[in-house]
């Protein structure tokens, strides 16, 4: 993790872990939460911009250096795919409720879990590289995850959600700014200079102003809570996982290039 002040009342928080596309492993799961829970409480940090190092914003889960959960010692596999998700909604859930307004600035890849983590920002500018894609139901999952089936359709609406969720295709940046999954794109040597100014804009209204427009803005959007949601899809994900093969299955195919063939689905 990286956290920098390029300017004034701005906090630039950056993904690093750019061999691996800024993947969501533990290793980097677990400080960027530390990180938020640090910064929300910086009284002259305004505005977070969240962004990856190198070519993508981030690839979502690691399927060959997931790094270490914390605090499982002694835990049983279903409490230890339990206490995993636990530590990625609690970033997610971080997000959304830090103080200071989060703008995503989406470089390259936002797939799986980096989807869900450039929803849970406020504001999405991207790159002109930038590309999105709901990955679980490529790799024998489901694509609900992370809060994903409850964030994607408020922000770009059901029927588009449940397409791309069903398909597992990309959405590439001129179609994500279209459809309202992004605000705008940009050429890539611009975006942050473009968070920067949208940054620079929002921190030079009242602290309370913008705070409270956040967080009326998000309970509008709540028809429910966001966190039970987030355990039903973290079950229904784990239930999966764990209890069959598929998603071996999916992996072993893509790196076969064959399609897969799903066992566990046939009585």
């Amino acid at each position: 993790m990286l956290v920098d002040h390029p300017r004034p009342h701005i906090a630039l928080v950056t993904l690093n872990r750019p061999e691996r596309m800024n993947s969501m492993a533990f290793d980097v799961m677990v400080p960027l939460k530390a990180a938020l829970d640090e910064i929300t409480y910086d009284n002259d940090v305004r505005v977070v911009v969240l962004t990856g190092a190198g070519r993508g914003f981030s690839s979502g889960a690691d399927h060959k250096s997931a790094g270490t959960v914390p605090h499982v010692d002694g835990l049983t596999r279903p409490s230890y795919g339990l206490r995993s998700m636990e530590v990625l909604d609690d970033v997610i859930l971080t997000l959304r409720k830090l103080h200071q307004p989060v703008i995503a600035a989406v470089n390259g890849a936002a797939i799986g879990g980096g989807l869900c983590l450039a929803l849970a920002a406020d504001i999405r500018i991207a790159s002109t590289e930038a590309y999105f894609r709901a990955a679980g139901i490529n790799n024998g999952l489901t694509a609900s995850e992370l809060g994903l089936s409850y964030l994607l359709p408020r922000a770009i609406g059901s029927s588009r959600a449940f397409e791309i969720m069903l398909t597992g295709r990309d959405v590439d940046a001129e179609e994500a700014e279209r459809i309202g999954l992004v605000s705008r794109r940009v050429p890539p040597a611009e975006l942050l200079d473009t968070c920067y100014e949208l940054a620079d804009r929002i921190a030079g209204f009242s602290r309370p102003g913008t705070e409270l427009t956040k967080r009326t803005l998000w309970s509008g959007l709540d028809a429910g809570s966001l966190e039970s949601h987030m355990h039903a899809e973290g079950l229904g994900q784990l239930y999966i996982r764990l209890l069959t093969h598929n998603f071996e299955e999916a992996v072993a195919a893509r790196k076969e290039k064959r399609a897969p063939r799903f066992p566990d689905d046939k009585i």
